[in-house]
């Protein structure tokens, strides 16, 4: 019997849907704005998980705004073939959602993919269920715009598809209307003892976030609620590690072991959480009238589960380095904004990786980073950025990134007073300052430095032998909330004129502290 540590998937890591494919258990999260889309996590054991692929790697989600875009992919493997469902959000403007749901198909988890197969628009965090008896079932969270509330939410719908074209047929009913909890989402149907039972995400993916589960002996309905629920949640203990614990999927090992997976957070403080939300394991059990429980007794998160194995659980290192000598980019730890790079703007010379310049860090359109997840309170990263700027539009440099509207950039830029100089630039809720006055610069390869502890960070740089600090003490809270995550970006921006600004970057570094 081992130990495994909470959560098993650190930093921007959102709504977990756990299942067992051919050969391996996956973890497949949302990734929301950030490309390649869809996040697949393996273990063959269900103790030690590391990175696969990633399966989204075809789309364009040009023009969406923060926080769209892909939310909450669903997977199965049903008679030899991976499933995966997800939403593209196209806005969350109030009173309406547009979404569109699609299914793909493979007969890898790695590839090749299906072309995505349209099913509905009617909301988001759809998921599959295929029953003993050969149907097939697309249900999905469904919002309704004449509610008064801000969340419209209604409740979550199902419909049956065609197993041979996986085409609607008939029309989507009401299975579940949630519970007092509302904003019933993320809903799955498991089927147990004769049972189906559905589990949705309640309440909302901040404090009052819940796991609720609900029974019936028909796949329609009606389903009774949990004489218990919620069946999970943090709400109740605000000094609990785990906090915002919902939005669940479960999975049954050879040995009739469950688990069950879902999104956490972890605030420094009051609800701020630079590494967004996370996902978590926990041990749950059927009790003898068929409900499904956590072992631990309680309805609130371990920090910890257990999985009956000899072997040793192995934490993979967060430390990363990367001197771009590779042919391409890691998409492990590299991660791109609404589409995949392309040669016209990212190059690997050999000699680092070569961006040239994009649009603002505000645009929802073309910006030309590349951005790693923070998984760490506490870290450092670096990098040497060689960039000649000929003008104030053209900036490269290292930054943290929450979104559009929430960052901070360390960049390379020309003054008109100095000449080539530091800036360093932020946005708070859209905001935006200019931090210090232009610093001159004279060597041709600047080495930036971001130290990071807590939600405190430090900014320097190194100009030849000289190191210097140009803000020390920088409130970070901001870089929390939302759906996502903060990141570590390298960017080069060109507002003059596209692609023609060049900034090499080399030897960066991301280290735990």
């Amino acid at each position: 019997m081992v130990k495994v540590a909470n959560p098993v998937l650190p930093g921007f890591n959102p709504d977990p849907c756990l299942f067992r494919g051919k050969d391996a258990y996956y973890l497949l999260v949302s990734t929301f704005e950030f490309m390649p889309g869809i996040r697949v996590y393996q273990s063959n054991d269900l103790a030690n998980w590391s990175y696969r692929t990633s399966i989204l790697t075809d789309i364009d989600l040009t023009g969406n705004t923060r926080g769209c875009s892909i939310w909450a992919p669903f997977a199965a493997y049903h008679n030899g073939k991976y499933y995966v469902i997800y939403t593209d959000v196209k806005s969350t403007r109030v009173p309406y959602k547009d979404v569109n749901n699609y299914i793909i198909t493979s007969d890898s988890i790695d590839s090749p993919w299906s072309e995505p197969k349209y099913i509905n628009s009617s909301g988001f965090d759809p998921s599959i269920f295929f029953d003993d008896d050969g149907k097939i079932y697309f249900l999905n969270e469904y919002w309704d715009y004449r509610m008064s509330t801000h969340n419209k939410s209604a409740g979550i719908l199902i419909q049956e598809l065609y197993p041979s074209t996986l085409d609607v047929k008939g029309d989507p009913q009401v299975l579940f209307n949630g519970t007092e909890a509302k904003k019933t989402e993320a809903p799955e149907i498991y089927k147990h003892h004769g049972y189906y039972y559905l589990l949705t995400a309640e309440g909302g993916t901040e404090a009052g976030h819940q796991v609720t589960v609900a029974r019936s002996k028909n796949v329609t309905g009606p389903y009774e609620l949990d004489p218990q629920n919620p069946m999970l949640t943090s709400r109740d203990n605000p000094k609990l590690p785990l906090q915002n614990a919902g939005h669940a999927s479960i999975v049954r090992d050879d040995n009739d072991n469950w688990y069950m997976a879902h999104l956490t957070t972890r605030p420094l403080k009051d609800d701020v959480t630079l590494l967004g939300r996370e996902s978590a394991i926990q041990n749950v059990y059927w009790t003898d009238d068929d409900w499904l429980r956590l072992s631990n007794g309680t309805n609130q998160p371990d920090d910890y589960y257990t999985v009956p194995i000899d072997t040793d659980v192995v934490v993979e290192p967060h430390d990363f380095h990367d001197d771009f000598t590779d042919s391409k980019i890691d998409f492990k730890h590299w991660n791109t904004l609404r589409k995949m790079p392309t040669d016209d703007w990212l190059q690997l010379t050999g000699h680092g990786v070569t961006l040239a310049g994009g649009q603002s860090p505000q645009s929802e359109f073309d910006q030309h980073l590349i951005a790693k997840r923070q998984t760490d309170f506490n870290f450092s990263t670096s990098v040497t950025v060689e960039f000649q700027p000929t003008n104030y539009m053209q900036l490269a440099g290292l930054g943290l990134y929450l979104d559009i509207d929430n960052y901070l950039f360390l960049a390379i830029t020309h003054d008109e007073k100095v000449g080539r100089a530091i800036t360093l630039i932020q946005a708070v809720k859209s905001d935006f300052k200019i931090l210090t006055e232009p610093i001159a610069i004279s060597d041709a390869a600047i080495n930036m430095q971001i130290d990071v502890t807590g939600l405190s960070g430090s900014v320097s740089f190194t100009d030849g032998d000289q190191h210097k600090i140009v803000n020390d003490n920088i409130d970070l809270s901001f870089l929390s909330g939302g759906f996502t995550g903060n990141f570590i970006a390298l960017d080069t921006i060109d507002m003059g004129q596209f692609n023609r600004a060049k900034a090499t970057f080399t030897d960066f570094d991301y280290k735990a502290k």
